[in-house]
């Protein structure tokens, strides 16, 4: 996940000069959507602008009908809350059906916690798996721990997770207990702000640590 850093330092200037030429907009929530195509570009109208909002709670059948405007020759935008559309994001289903339906799809230049995190790492780049959140069951939680485990060990693949940033502190907690001491745990803090941070060490010396990673925009890595 990424921090709320200025615009213009994390996105090209590409991505506003297209922004200011589109009036429809699929997002996951109308809200931050508006305060940061605000950010983009003062004199945008937003109140000109239509919002279709796309989260976790919209039907299947509400999803196709939003691209209607596509369909009118009106081009249209996607906007994510905190990480690359379409990436670990719902925005995958609108984009699908764009494609079943022949429409032009153009992915935006911008930061992607995963493969930032990914490059500070120091972890294997070649192969590598993003597992999006964890099971919040604690036996399914410690089943794709395993998992994860033996895909390293077998694959050499770098596993890479998210959490909720409340609940950062006790995720490391946790790997520190679970974990064998000579895993190696990346956690990529704040990503893309001043204050970012990305920081590799053995669960043994993540143990021996002191930390706070809470309410931070975190993602984790793991490898061996």
């Amino acid at each position: 996940m990424l921090s709320d850093a200025p615009l213009d330092n994390v996105l090209p200037q590409l991505n506003f000069s297209l922004i200011t030429g589109i009036k429809h907009f699929i997002v996951e929530n109308t809200r931050s959507a508006r305060r940061f195509l605000r950010q983009c570009d003062r004199s945008i109208d937003i109140d000109s602008l239509t919002f279709y909002t796309l989260d976790e709670h919209t039907r299947p059948d509400e999803i196709a009908p939003m691209l209607d405007p596509l369909a009118q020759g009106h081009p249209m935008g996607v906007i994510s809350e905190a990480g690359c559309p379409a990436v670990a994001d719902p925005g995958t289903d609108v984009v699908a059906i764009a494609q079943r339906r022949g429409y032009s799809v153009y992915p935006l230049v911008g930061p992607s916690s995963i493969l930032l995190g990914l490059m500070g790492s120091g972890f294997n780049g070649q192969s590598f798996a993003f597992n999006g959140y964890l099971p919040r069951e604690k036996g399914e939680r410690a089943a794709k721990l395993r998992e994860m485990r033996s895909r390293i060990a077998r694959e050499r693949q770098t596993q890479i997770f998210i959490e909720t940033p409340y609940r950062n502190n006790r995720m490391v907690a946790e790997l520190c207990a679970s974990l064998p001491g000579d895993m190696l745990l990346c956690v990529a803090c704040d990503v893309t702000a001043p204050q970012a941070s990305i920081t590799t060490k053995t669960i043994a010396a993540w143990n021996k640590s002191r930390y706070d990673f809470d309410k931070r925009p975190a993602i984790f890595l793991l490898f061996s």
